[in-house]
């Protein structure tokens, strides 16, 4: 993987979510599915790190947005 550091990749996940609302996954999917077709390993991986950071922050969410 490159040399982003874990808090950018926070930085990231945090901003795709924002950005990208309901469609982040898809987003996240399409960049990996690019990345991969392109031969970015050390790309596929930084999403997919991304991608986990994501995960993590939703479910940490979830429970105060649930009525």
């Amino acid at each position: 993987m490159s040399t982003i550091s874990d808090r950018e990749l926070w930085a990231c996940a945090a901003h795709v979510l924002k950005t990208q609302g309901a469609n982040a996954p898809r987003h996240v999917a399409e960049r990996i599915g690019a990345l991969a077709l392109a031969g970015d390993s050390d790309g596929v991986a930084t999403w997919k790190a991304i991608a986990r950071r994501m995960a993590t922050l939703t479910e940490t969410e979830a429970p105060a947005t649930r009525q």
